[in-house]
């Protein structure tokens, strides 16, 4: 059953992804598919290129080459109709239920501080726990406080 950890309350979304990616591909050595809206993907795309200096995390989106994305450990969604390649972890930075996270062995979910994020988070939560998933809660904003 995937794991799903809930990271909420957080203040820069990208910035926390880039971390996570970061702390997933050089720590864990994970592959991570990313979704969420077009433009925060494309804007996130941005971000991991000027993230740190000293560690680069290959990354690409969804329509790339699929010799690129065979090479890159982030993706940066989902092609329409195509599987990913591999099924490690996922993370969510969009509002709706990532569609497909229950194939992948991880699912980290991100959630901002609006209103829009939390209702929507809260009802991916209901969801997640109403179908048996155990969840993990990490409180970002009490770490930034």
């Amino acid at each position: 059953m995937t794991e799903i950890d809930v990271h909420y309350n957080t203040a820069d979304k990208l910035q926390h992804a880039c971390r996570l990616l970061r702390k997933a591909v050089l720590g864990a050595d994970a592959q991570v598919v990313v979704q969420g809206p077009g433009e925060l993907l494309d804007a996130l795309d941005e971000a991991l290129w000027r993230f740190s200096p000293a560690d680069f995390i290959p990354h690409c989106k969804a329509d790339a080459p699929v010799h690129v994305r065979g090479r890159s450990a982030v993706l940066l969604g989902l092609a329409e109709g195509e599987p990913p390649s591999h099924r490690q972890v996922m993370l969510n930075l969009g509002l709706p239920l990532p569609q497909g996270f229950e194939r992948f062995d991880r699912l980290i979910d991100v959630v901002g501080f609006d209103d829009d994020e939390r209702l929507a988070g809260r009802t991916r939560w209901r969801h997640y726990s109403d179908r048996g998933y155990a969840i993990t809660r990490h409180d970002v904003g009490s770490r930034s406080a």
